[in-house]
């Protein structure tokens, strides 16, 4: 089960005076053509900073959230450090620029200098599930994209900074 696989960025996260951006390499760009008009999309990126040994060996978290089990398993988690850092989120676009491979969004969970492996169009077809169940423990979250932003994740982290 050792294999070994090879990822290969195709741009980065930025972040400057005008807030995000996604910026792709400039062999990647013709990758953008008919990304117009969708609202949001699927960044896959990696999370350059706990891509450190000691973090890919873990695979229980102890109480990462204040309402949920005493251990919890890193697949039932978002949590950046897992065996590869490999982080999915969708973000909103304010704007693209295909020629100049930026592609600005209103926000990303991720680092500046984030590498991004990987950018994919929002469907609602196959990305929005119509009946969804979760844990208990984390029934009070937000059930919508929309109401993250507002929510107050500091009461929901056990360790949140």
């Amino acid at each position: 089960m050792a294999k070994t696989y090879t990822l290969q960025p195709i741009g980065e996260v930025q972040i400057d005076d005008q807030g995000f951006a996604i910026t792709v390499d400039d062999r990647f760009r013709a990758g953008l053509n008919e990304l117009n008009g969708f609202s949001h999309l699927n960044i896959l990126f990696w999370c350059h900073y706990l891509d450190q040994p000691e973090y890919r060996e873990l695979v229980i978290s102890d109480r990462p959230y204040k309402k949920g089990p005493d251990h919890v398993g890193v697949f039932a988690t978002r949590s950046p450090a897992r065996p590869n850092p490999i982080a999915l989120t969708a973000v909103p676009v304010l704007d693209l620029d295909p020629a100049a491979g930026i592609v600005r969004i209103a926000y990303i969970d991720a680092e500046p200098g984030s590498p991004v492996l990987d950018i994919k169009p929002y469907l609602p077809a196959v990305d929005r599930i119509r009946e969804v169940s979760t844990p208990q423990w984390c029934a009070e979250w937000p059930q919508w994209y929309e109401d993250s932003a507002t929510f107050d994740w500091g009461a929901v982290f056990h360790n949140a900074r």
